[in-house]
């Protein structure tokens, strides 16, 4: 018998409807009934496309054991931090003061009556393990805190007491300093101490893509001519593309892998990952003209196209998990290689496998993650053998969950690829304009909803801040006033809603949160806004949108001087500000025949604008410096401008 998660459309909580746990999607009814009833509430939130999620999910939540206690006890309530994102970033940041350090998913969350968190968990599996309370097993943890709130605990309720008072705290920054050049060089400092220099990354195990930090380092080599930035980009580019985190096969990138070399993933395809990297590895192929990395970028974007959207609408995941195992659908048996190999023909087939990282014993669990540390000649044929091979098998799960922030993220990279491809440039019209159909009605700006759904949770902060840097990013590509018209409106919305004297909250009204200035796990909304208004003051010679976006610099400044390797966006941005924009000004015939050349130029901070000018002018924010009708000279007429 199904659960209230039934009525839900989120696909995480349809994927525990059926557990026997009885689960409240979050609601003013399960708190009620809490306080009524005297239970401790138990919050647990995840993501469809979360393999942790999952375990948990077959070992505790359809335990009868750990169910019935739960449903004896506790009042449970299932959140999809996707779909929520407000109410899991005020989770995150309880684990993190319970804990002393970040947590992940699935969040395990108890509270009291009154809803006042206690105690914070990721995974906890049914048993006890030997140790601490931290390897207490779900069904002695359970039984424990539903005896000590039926009995009135005072030490535990005067805890839950004084951690709400933390949390309600709010510290502002010590003092502000003055935005300069030199937070560059504590950076570099900190980028080459996480550095590993073996395959690149700025960690051992497990690595994630640290795309902001990467495209920071991008742009302080284009700044400054930077060897060390240069080479920590390019070896970690190269590292990432040569298979398993990368998907060979079909394109696109896994969240993480869970070794050094970028080979063993866990398998789900994150929407916002393969946005920023597909953005990134593009503006690699303009600074480095790589075409390894052209190719990586394109087969990103190829990958969500033609596997993860429906009616130019962009799906939010794929899972790491099919037919109950993690990975199947990603790796191969030995012999099924050296089998279709021998039956098209190829000879001196161990060479090829060795080339393709197959081997009897496996590189995964005696299976094989395809992987090339050098490219040859063959693969581009084996490689539709291989997917050939893999469309045999049962697709993982997908979540056609529609994010107005995420797809602004792969639009924005479209349009980028768009430079080098018209092609890419069309498709990014094409989803912006579904986009805003979809999630901008009546008015009101939405954050998420299932696909052909109406959409019910309004926008946040990230919402207007993706899709007014995308909209502005649509404004460069085409020219056309209503793609910035639209993008001030959202700018000017995100201002009256969320800023207050250069903070910014993430969300308000139910769930008020503050938003991060870290680039966590994608970048910051307040540096992305930042970006918005830096463009918009550029483009529109608004003075008060760059007031906007120092008021927030200054606000952060202490921070980001301190640990810019924490805020590599923001570290982009205070560069942008000290340095100023310079605009590349021409009719629109000269900025759309010659968008690859503007996209390479080295000054990373260039606006295009169009006029009636047969030549190129070059400006700043509040005069122009030259005018040339030959683009290779507008490098050395930015360079004399400082």
């Amino acid at each position: 018998m199904s659960n209230r998660l039934a009525n839900e459309d989120s696909p995480y909580l349809q994927q525990h409807k059926d557990n026997p746990v009885d689960w409240y999607p979050w609601c003013e009814e399960a708190f009620i009934r809490a306080k009524q009833e005297n239970k401790a509430i138990f919050i647990s939130i995840g993501y469809s496309s979360c393999h942790w999620c999952h375990v948990m999910e077959e070992n505790v939540f359809e335990n009868k054991e750990c169910a019935d206690i739960l449903n004896e006890s506790f009042i449970c309530i299932k959140v999809d931090r996707e779909e929520r994102p407000d109410i899991d970033k005020h989770y995150q940041e309880v684990y993190m003061l319970l804990n002393r350090r970040s947590g992940g998913w699935p969040t395990s969350i108890f509270c009291t009556p009154d809803n006042k968190p206690f105690f914070a968990g990721t995974y906890i599996p049914p048993q006890s393990r030997e140790g601490s309370i931290e390897g207490m097993g779900f069904i002695e943890l359970t039984s424990l805190i539903a005896s000590k709130i039926s009995s009135y605990d005072e030490q535990l309720l005067k805890n839950a007491d004084e951690i709400e008072g933390y949390l309600k705290h709010k510290e502002h920054p010590k003092e502000a300093t003055m935005l300069k050049e030199d937070f560059v060089k504590n950076f570099m400092l900190q980028a080459k101490n996480n550095y590993e220099t073996t395959y690149g990354g700025f960690s051992v195990a497990p690595k994630f893509p640290h795309a902001s930090t990467l495209g920071t380092l991008l742009v302080i080599d284009k700044l400054y001519d930077e060897k060390a930035a240069r080479a920590m980009v390019l070896t970690t580019l190269k590292n990432m593309s040569k298979g398993g985190m990368y998907d060979l096969i079909d394109g696109g990138f896994c969240r993480y892998s869970v070794d050094e070399k970028y080979l063993v993933p866990h398998f789900e395809k994150m929407l916002y990952d393969n946005a920023l990297l597909c953005e990134l590895y593009t503006n690699a192929y303009l600074a480095y003209k790589d075409e390894s990395f052209l190719a990586v970028a394109k087969e990103c974007a190829d990958f969500w196209h033609n596997h993860m959207s429906e009616d130019d609408l962009l799906y939010s995941a794929s899972d790491a998990d099919s037919g109950g195992e993690e990975g199947t659908y990603f790796l191969y048996d030995y012999d099924e290689v050296y089998e279709v190999l021998l039956k098209n023909g190829y000879e001196n087939i161990e060479a090829l496998l060795k080339k393709l990282g197959v081997t009897k014993d496996g590189n995964f669990e005696g299976k094989n993650i395809i992987r090339v540390e050098e490219s040859f000649s063959e693969f581009k044929e084996i490689k539709i053998l291989l997917a050939l091979l893999r469309a045999k098998k049962e697709y993982p799960f997908i979540d056609k969950k529609v994010q107005t922030s995420w797809s602004s993220m792969m639009i924005k990279a479209l349009f980028r690829l768009g430079d080098v491809d018209a092609a890419y440039k069309k498709r990014a019209m094409l989803y912006l304009e579904k986009l805003l159909q979809t999630m901008f009605v009546n008015g009101t700006l939405y954050h998420t909803t299932l696909i052909h759904k109406t959409p019910k949770v309004e926008a946040f902060l990230e919402d207007y801040a993706f899709l007014s840097q995308t909209l502005i990013a649509a404004f460069e590509a085409t020219q056309d006033e209503i793609y910035l018209i639209k993008a001030q409106h959202f700018a000017n919305t995100a201002l009256e809603k969320f800023y207050d004297k250069g903070t910014w909250k993430f969300s308000e009204g139910e769930f008020e949160t503050k938003a991060e200035i870290s680039d966590n796990t994608y970048t910051s909304s307040v540096a992305v806004m930042i970006d918005a208004l830096q463009s918009l003051g550029t483009l529109l010679e608004d003075e008060k949108y760059s007031h906007f976006a120092f008021k927030t610099l200054e606000y952060n400044s202490y921070e980001v001087a301190r640990r810019p390797i924490i805020y590599p966006y923001m570290l982009r941005e205070t560069l942008r500000y000290v340095k100023g924009d310079r605009v590349i000004k021409s009719n629109i015939k000269n900025l759309e025949q010659n968008s690859l050349s503007l996209a390479s130029l080295e000054y990373p901070f260039t606006v295009k604008k169009a006029t009636n000018d047969d030549f190129f002018m070059v400006c700043g924010s509040k005069s122009c410096f030259a005018n040339t009708q030959n683009i290779n000279k507008i490098d050395d007429i930015i360079k004399k401008s400082f």
